[in-house]
């Protein structure tokens, strides 16, 4: 399988990026135990103008520093001190950019994935969603800030055939109720049909 370059990753268009990668392959690597799974949903964060984006109006802290990184390196980051959430950073150094990978379709290593996750049976409650995502897949915020485009690497993407238009599904994104007029932006995409993509609740009217 080819890797990602760097190049894929440090265009400008970020939302263009979460939409390319929708149909990838993410693969893990640590101490031997190998498993893989196409991305099947993604949400784009592009700084300074989007409020749901960590690093809004260009803010640059402990936590955020890694998006200002060159593009293809991992953000990741606990949530709720509980879930470690996986990004992928795009765009040029300075730029903070990054996308969030929602869900996965596991392909290789299941057994590993079912056992860290205390799974018996594959189904979707597996991988479909952020934080479940990461901890089958064995993603920690200890690896944040780690190169995604070197080949053998601990976290990598290969690449796949691109998804036609008319699979791929956009929409807002989920749980930034907070983020003002950047609630409605259709910066989520996900493949359509597709069980793997997690469950998200409407909105209160």
């Amino acid at each position: 399988m080819t890797i990602l370059s760097a190049d894929f990753y440090r265009r400008e268009d970020t939302v263009q990026i979460a939409k390319e990668l929708v149909g990838k392959v993410i693969i893990t690597e640590f101490n031997g135990l190998l498993t893989s799974a196409r991305i099947v949903e993604t949400e784009a964060y592009k700084a300074p103008e989007d409020k749901a984006c960590h690093a809004y109006l260009n803010r640059k802290t402990k936590r955020t520093k890694t998006m200002f990184l060159p593009g293809g390196v991992a953000y990741i980051y606990l949530c709720y001190g509980i879930h470690h959430l996986f990004n992928v950073v795009t765009g040029p150094e300075g730029a903070a950019h990054a996308v969030l990978i929602r869900a996965v379709e596991p392909l290789a290593g299941q057994e590993i994935m079912l056992r860290r996750r205390g799974l018996e049976k594959l189904k979707p409650q597996l991988s479909a969603g952020p934080g479940v995502m990461s901890k089958a897949l064995g993603i920690e915020k200890a690896y944040d800030a780690i190169s995604l485009t070197k080949r053998g690497g601990i976290i990598r993407i290969a690449d796949a055939p691109v998804l036609p238009p008319s699979e791929i599904i956009a929409g807002p994104r989920v749980g930034i109720d907070y983020a003002e007029e950047c609630v409605d932006w259709p910066w989520r995409f996900y493949q359509r049909d597709c069980s793997w993509v997690s469950k998200t609740r409407k909105k209160k009217s």
